[in-house]
């Protein structure tokens, strides 16, 4: 299981990097496994503020959809627009091409509420 330290994460198997007040925001490599083939990124609040635990969009596998929710609050400044073409890429490279939104914060206090990768792993694990 491929969980980086570098990486925040939530209980919502979200990943969240953050540089210069802007988080990168996708699904854990565990999610992904998870749901399986995705098929479909959907996120229709580019240019949206929203708050922690809204949905910001859905992923769409073979067998399910599940919605993706906010990490933390601030507005949606940019989409992975490649995966509308190649959603794959979720599955393939969760922390790196299979990006999904980028976020610019509004409350940088909100970071600590996240999980640690080894927080994240014991989550995981049951």
């Amino acid at each position: 299981m491929n969980i980086p330290t570098e990486l925040k994460y939530t209980k919502d198997h979200e990943w969240v990097k953050i540089e210069d007040g802007v988080a990168t925001i996708g699904i854990t490599d565990f999610a992904q496994g998870e749901l399986g083939d995705i098929v479909y990124v959907d996120v229709d609040t580019l240019d949206d503020t929203l708050e922690v635990e809204e949905v910001f969009g859905s992923v769409e596998a073979v067998k399910t959809v599940s919605d993706l929710f906010m990490p933390l609050s601030g507005e949606v400044i940019e989409f992975n627009e490649a995966l509308e073409d190649e959603p794959e890429m979720v599955n393939s490279d969760p922390y790196g091409n299979g990006w999904m939104i980028k976020v610019k914060l509004s409350d940088d206090s909100q970071i600590a509420s996240l999980l640690s990768a080894e927080d994240y792993q014991e989550l995981i694990k049951g």
